[in-house]
């Protein structure tokens, strides 16, 4: 799907998604401590709503402007509205900041496949030393699923030089997958950037 596409998706109905967070983000992020984060695709934002409610201050990234429209309306006049930045850009191809966030969050987000991962290395630079990247993807064993063109988080994991993975593991979803899908598992990446410096794939 293009921006377009996307966009058009989120025209097309009142709510995509059920504006509960994530079941993996709430497993794996509820004891860190809040810092900068990245919310890869946030869609219309309940991971970033979740995130700023606990202190993190949050940079949301969508394609879709009517998502990030719907982000931001429910952030308005919350307690929280000064804490979440909600911005469009296509991750595909936008620049990020390197070093900067103590969480990036990857949440079923299809990053397509690249020559020389330069889409993937930018996400990974953007993580701080001793930051979090925290990656959830569909099992590739449940109904539907298909991955040849994007990255897995087991692809992932195996480009991680110089981290420390803490959790790699397929477990079954804590919430039913979206309307019309058969996704009854997740598997999860959370992984620490232990080098000294913004970290890239080999």
């Amino acid at each position: 799907m293009n921006t377009e596409s996307w966009d058009e998706m989120y025209r097309g109905r009142p709510q995509v998604f059920s504006g509960e967070p994530n079941g993996v983000l709430v497993a794996e992020a509820a004891g860190l401590a809040p810092g900068e984060a990245l919310d890869v695709g946030c869609g219309e934002g309940a991971d970033a709503m979740w995130l700023a409610h606990r202190g993190w201050r949050v940079t949301a990234v969508d394609v879709a402007e009517t998502a990030l429209r719907r982000g931001a309306a429910a952030a308005h006049g919350s307690d929280v509205a000064g804490r979440v930045a909600w911005t469009r850009a296509d991750l595909s191809t936008a620049a990020l900041p390197a070093g900067v966030f103590d969480l990036v969050s990857v949440q079923y987000f299809p990053l397509r496949h690249q020559p020389e991962h330069e889409a993937l290395n930018r996400l990974l630079a953007s993580v701080a030393p001793g930051g979090t990247l925290l990656v959830a993807g569909h099992d590739p064993g449940d109904e539907g699923v298909d991955y040849a063109d994007y990255y897995r988080p087991d692809e992932i994991a195996g480009l991680l030089d110089g981290w420390t993975i803490l959790v790699h593991e397929s477990r079954p979803r804590t919430r039913p997958g979206p309307e019309g899908t058969h996704h009854t598992r997740d598997v999860v990446l959370r992984a620490v950037n232990s080098a000294g410096e913004p970290a890239t794939a080999p």
